[in-house]
Formats: C-alpha cells, sequence, structure tokens
C-alpha cells in the first residue's frame, strides 16, 4: 500500500466580473476496499453562497457550488489524502471467461435477468461508435479469449502503435481524429481502449484521477503523471485477482496500475466526470491555470493479505 497526498487547485481569472456562477466539482477521490480516502477538503475562493455534496449516478462524490456575488477570479483547491493498494498483484488473465461468451451474455433477450454492465458497452458522448476501431481491435479477438488476456493486448497494442504527445488534442477533439492520427493524450488514450472494447460488445469504463511520477513498486517512470489523469477498466467477472469485475488498465503507460493511481471517478467518458465545469453569466474572455501535486506521505509497504 502507499499513502499518497493530492493537492488539485484550479484557477479562472476572468476578463470582466463573473455575475453569477454554478460549478459542478469531481475532486474527491474514491473511497472502497481497494482506495482508503482518508481526509479531503475542497476550498473554494471567493466562498460560494450555496454548496451541496451529494453521489452520482455511478457511485462517485460530487460538489455543487453556486456563487451570487461578482467575481474576477475563481480558485478551487482539492487536497486529498489516500492509502491506494496494488489490487491487481494476484491477477490470472489467463482464467477470466471467453470474453465471446461475456459479449453474448449482454446482448438483449426478453425477459432475461439486466445486467448493469451492459452501460457501459452503449456508445456515449465522447466514445461514438467507430467502424475502423472495431476492425483495428478485431486481430486480438480470437474465439474464446479469455477477456482479460483480450483487454491487456489492447492495451499494450495501443501503447505500442500510438504517440503520446502533450497538446495534440484539444477536450473536444472527436475521437475518430485521434484514431486517424494516432497519437493524442491520456483522455483519448482511455476513449480509445474503451471504444475497442465496446465495439466487440464489451463493457468498459472510463477512469479520472491521478498518478505519480514514478511508481511506487518498480520506480518506473510515468507518462502523464503529476497531473489529472484517465485510463480505463474492463469487465472482467470472475476472474482470479479482479475484486468487483472490473479489471484497471493504462493504456498511456502500458501498465496494470499499482499503489501509485488515485481514483477520482468513473462514468462512460470524460463527460461524466469532468474535474471542475459550470455555467456563468459575465467574465468575457478568461485564463485558465491547473495544476497538480501528487507525494508519497507514508512508506511503500506490501499489501496484506
Amino acid at each position: 500500500m502507499t499513502e499518497l497526498e493530492v493537492v488539485h487547485e484550479t484557477r479562472y481569472d476572468y476578463a470582466a466580473p463573473v455575475t453569477l456562477a454554478h460549478h459542478l466539482a469531481h475532486l474527491r477521490p474514491l473511497d472502497d476496499a481497494g482506495q482508503r480516502l482518508l481526509a479531503h477538503e475542497l476550498e473554494v475562493e471567493p466562498g460560494p453562497q450555496q454548496r451541496r455534496d451529494d453521489g452520482d449516478a455511478f457511485g462517485n462524490r460530487q460538489s455543487h457550488f453556486t456563487l451570487l456575488r461578482p467575481h474576477r477570479a475563481l480558485l478551487v483547491r482539492a487536497t486529498s489524502r489516500v492509502r491506494v493498494a496494488a489490487r491487481f498483484g494476484a491477477l490470472q488473465a489467463a482464467r477470466s471467461p471467453a470474453w465471446d461468451a461475456l459479449a453474448a451474455r449482454l446482448r438483449y433477450v426478453a425477459r432475461a435477468p439486466f445486467e448493469p454492465a451492459v452501460e457501459f458497452v452503449l456508445p456515449s458522448p465522447y466514445v461514438p461508435r467507430l467502424e475502423p476501431l472495431r476492425a483495428w481491435a478485431a486481430p486480438s479477438c480470437a474465439p474464446g479469449r479469455p477477456v482479460a488476456e483480450l483487454a491487456i493486448e489492447l492495451m499494450r497494442r495501443l501503447h505500442r502503435e500510438f504517440e503520446y504527445e502533450s497538446r495534440s488534442t484539444e477536450v473536444d477533439t472527436p475521437l475518430a481524429q485521434a484514431f486517424a492520427q494516432r497519437r493524442g493524450v491520456c483522455q483519448d488514450f482511455a476513449h480509445l481502449l474503451a471504444g475497442a472494447l465496446r465495439m466487440h460488445g464489451l463493457p468498459a469504463r472510463y477512469v479520472s484521477g491521478y498518478l505519480l511520477t514514478r511508481g511506487p513498486e518498480d520506480g518506473a517512470a510515468m507518462v502523464g503523471a503529476d497531473a489529472s489523469h484517465a485510463w480505463v477498466q474492463a469487465w472482467c467477472p470472475d476472474t482470479p485477482g479482479v475484486d468487483g469485475d472490473w479489471l484497471d488498465l493504462d493504456p498511456t503507460n502500458d501498465l496494470v496500475p499499482g499503489s501509485g493511481h488515485v481514483r477520482v471517478a468513473v462514468g462512460r467518458d470524460f463527460g461524466d466526470v469532468t474535474p471542475l465545469r459550470g455555467v456563468i453569466r459575465g467574465g468575457g474572455q478568461h485564463t485558465l491555470a491547473v495544476g497538480v501535486t501528487t507525494r508519497v506521505v507514508g512508506p511503500v509497504v506490501a499489501n496484506p493479505g
């Protein structure tokens, strides 16, 4: 296990006063068996006149806040302390179910039991159906292949065949463009891997979070480190070493995450888990600055058996 502190700071400066602002934040890390949230504080300057914290449809924690007084700057700082376990050390990918059997299980049959994972097979705003993506993934999809093996191979192929390049895409760059140019950032890599799995009938969730500059287990340098990061969870039920049915995969760094990845929120795509978004009245032109610091604050120890 690794104990980490994450400070995520977002600052907006406006050319003209903002007279009304409504914001939604996904900045509170998840708290579950594999990740314990020890402390969390969300600071907003200037202080909001209204604030509500609750959960969303995917089980994430979110904060809504409203500023009713004119302001020309907004600072949002989230400070979290998290204890993270390396959850997949006992993964036995070869013993996972056959991918095509799982895909068949999710097809609609009248009066059949509902499987909640089917929601993550469907297209979403940032991950539409792309036939070229289906064709790209097809060579890895041999009939009867264990689903975890398939998902890991697609992750490795994506890392090998696509280039990570900062600022090569924008938040709203279409997935088809990222696929065609064979380069992008972590958000694109996550959307591409999710799309490849979904095009073959397999559920995939988008994960937002953070990671360290170097992996705590082996010291390997990470790409996209010390910043907001994105990766994927593939649905691998009944797989030894996967608790909770979802296997995390980081295609940007070509690895199954260990204790250096902090999960903040899961959803269908980036739009479900945007760290901070809102609607404002006024403001004119604005500048945005985002900074994230992730550091180890406790010893790296073996996970309890």
